[in-house]
């Protein structure tokens, strides 16, 4: 029987299915406005415990199957070698800080006269001697000279470091995340599984795959690779006497993620370390610097594994384009992400080629 309303009139359908999608799309837009500024963490933690399962499981089955222990030594060793530094270097900053205002407060801050050879610097020499010249000379009316930059400058520095903060706070989540995850793989694989199966029909487990084999090469050979000559930058820094190595080192990691050489970063920190260092040490400084820019050359081939088909500007564009929307964190997520599209998109395309072939 067809079912009528008290007056004998048939329900509205249309309404009631108008209501029904309105409903759904007020729940669908909440749930996204909540859970949006966790999407990139999540994602991050779900690259990363695809990337280290392999050493995960390998210790776990050494342990007598512990994989939930494994797990949890996992998150502690990676969280603690995040939050160390960046305690250290925010308490060293802090303390410097204050040891220069200290000074100033008692005009004990001297500054040494700048090397003559900035004058001859391009674009920036004349104007940056000149400005330390003063601060060399007379700090007080350079102070008042320069006073809205320094302002301008603090804000920035604070910004920075707030910024810093919670991309430090992010990777903590993300670490978290892929935790549990690695806790739990089995399970984890068992729904990923099906919900390609559901997407992709019979092709899931290829996709699964294909997916997993592209993460682990993107992290292995981009992103391992940046880390590594981040980390080789910083070293080799720190022993010359490069003030703020850290900050330095960041931009040589995301020059090397977007696949660009290193050496653009650590060509001019270079050339300013002949202005303050003996010949030597400057000259040994140079060549360590060419040889992190050029490491990847032999370092991609024997981390990449199975090996990355998607090319440099794919996953430049990926970088770059994750960077621009979440900051640190997009700048791996975006790569890796854009990789799998690509390379899941090829491989749909031959794929189809060879059915017409």
């Amino acid at each position: 029987m067809t079912q009528s309303t008290s007056n004998g009139e048939k329900p509205n359908t249309t309404i009631d299915m108008i209501i029904r999608l309105v409903a759904l799309g007020i729940m669908f837009v909440a749930t996204y406005r909540i859970i949006s500024p966790f999407i990139m963490p999540v994602a991050w933690g779900v690259i990363i415990a695809v990337a280290v399962e392999p050493l995960v499981g390998m210790l776990s089955r050494k342990m007598g199957g512990r994989r939930k222990t494994v797990s949890t030594l996992y998150a502690f060793i990676v969280i603690a070698a995040l939050i160390i530094p960046s305690v250290l270097l925010i308490t060293s900053s802090i303390d410097a800080v204050q040891g220069v205002l200290t000074q100033i407060e008692e005009s004990q801050l001297t500054v040494p006269p700048p090397p003559a050879n900035v004058a001859e610097w391009p674009v920036v020499g004349e104007p940056l001697y000149k400005a330390w010249a003063l601060a060399s000379t007379n700090m007080e009316a350079a102070l008042q000279k320069f006073s809205p930059q320094i302002k301008d400058f603090a804000t920035l520095i604070l910004a920075k470091a707030g910024g810093g903060l919670k991309t430090v706070f992010m990777f903590i989540i993300s670490i978290a995340i892929s935790a549990a995850l690695l806790a739990t793989a089995d399970k984890g694989y068992k729904i990923t599984q099906r919900i390609l199966s559901r997407i992709a029909g019979t092709k899931g487990p290829e996709f699964q795959a294909l997916s997993t084999a592209t993460i682990r090469g993107v992290m292995q050979g981009v992103i391992g690779v940046a880390f590594i000559q981040a980390i080789l930058s910083v070293i080799g820094m720190v022993l010359v006497g490069v003030p703020a190595a850290g900050v330095w080192g960041v931009f040589v990691l995301i020059f090397a993620i977007i696949q660009l050489p290193p050496i653009i970063v650590l060509g001019p920190v270079a050339a300013w370390v002949f202005s303050f260092a003996d010949t030597i040490p400057a000259v040994i400084f140079l060549v360590w610097a060419l040889l992190v820019s050029g490491c990847d050359g032999f370092l991609k081939p024997v981390l990449m594994g199975r090996g990355v088909d998607a090319p440099m500007l794919v996953i430049l564009i990926g970088a770059l384009g994750g960077m621009m929307l979440s900051g640190i964190i997009g700048l791996f997520v975006g790569a890796v992400i854009v990789a799998i599209s690509y390379t899941l998109f090829m491989s749909w395309i031959n794929e189809g080629v060879t059915d017409v072939d």
